[in-house]
C-alpha cells in the first residue's frame, strides 16, 4: 500500500475526505520525526512503538578494499509492532 492508498483507505474509515485524511497524516509524520529527534519514545498501543536508540562507536570495514575504518557513535530508530499488529500477522 502506498501513500495515495493509504490515504484513501484512512479517508474512507473515518468518513472524511481524501484531503483532510492526508493533511492528518502528514502531521502525523511531522510530530512522529519531532518526537523521536528529541529522543522521546513514541507509543501507539497494540500497534507500534517507535523509539531513538544510541548505536556505539564500532570498526567497520570497506567492503571493496578490505580496509578498516572508525564508524562513529550515532542513533539509530527502533520499531517494534504492538500485540494487534503482531495478530494480524499470523
Amino acid at each position: 500500500m502506498n501513500r495515495t492508498e493509504l490515504v484513501a483507505a484512512v479517508a474512507e474509515t473515518a468518513g472524511t475526505t481524501k484531503a483532510d485524511a492526508d493533511a492528518v497524516l502528514s502531521a502525523f509524520g511531522d510530530t512522529l520525526i519531532d518526537a523521536v529527534g528529541k529522543g522521546e519514545k513514541v507509543q501507539i498501543p497494540g500497534l507500534l512503538t517507535v523509539e531513538r536508540v544510541e548505536r556505539a562507536a564500532r570498526t567497520g570495514r570497506n567492503p571493496a578494499t578490505g580496509e578498516t575504518l572508525e564508524i562513529p557513535a550515532g542513533f539509530g530508530v527502533k520499531v517494534t509492532a504492538g500485540s494487534k499488529l503482531k495478530g494480524a500477522v499470523k
